[in-house]
């Protein structure tokens, strides 16, 4: 049974990242720009989450450039590493808070 949840679940997001990549390449032919910019962009960003939100920069701003697209594509790929890093370091100090509250450090080692 929870194998075929995992099995729905990966379809569900392969049907996700299809269908956000298909709005993006969609967005970016609409704009005058080769299909293969769009397919580029979406490989580099990654998820359907950047992808939409790529998707709503180049609807609200239309940029003249592919320059200017692929800048906002670096964008948003620096915030999404920057975001990653925060929480694997705040993951590593709730760990390490954890060893310093717990039974295993006494008062001896501090």
């Amino acid at each position: 049974m929870v194998r075929s949840e995992d099995t729905m679940r990966e379809q569900e997001l392969k049907s996700d990242w299809r269908r956000s990549r298909d709005r993006l390449v969609s967005s970016v032919i609409a704009l005058g720009f080769p299909e293969e910019l769009g397919d580029a962009i979406a490989r580099n960003l990654g998820s359907p989450k950047a992808m939409d939100r790529m998707n709503a920069y180049l609807g609200y701003e239309k940029p003249k450039s592919a320059e200017l697209i692929v800048d906002e594509m670096l964008a948003i790929c620096s915030e999404i590493d920057t975001w990653k890093k925060k929480k694997a370091s705040e993951e590593a100090n709730a760990k390490y808070n954890e060893y310093l509250n717990s039974r295993y450090y006494s008062d001896d080692d501090r």
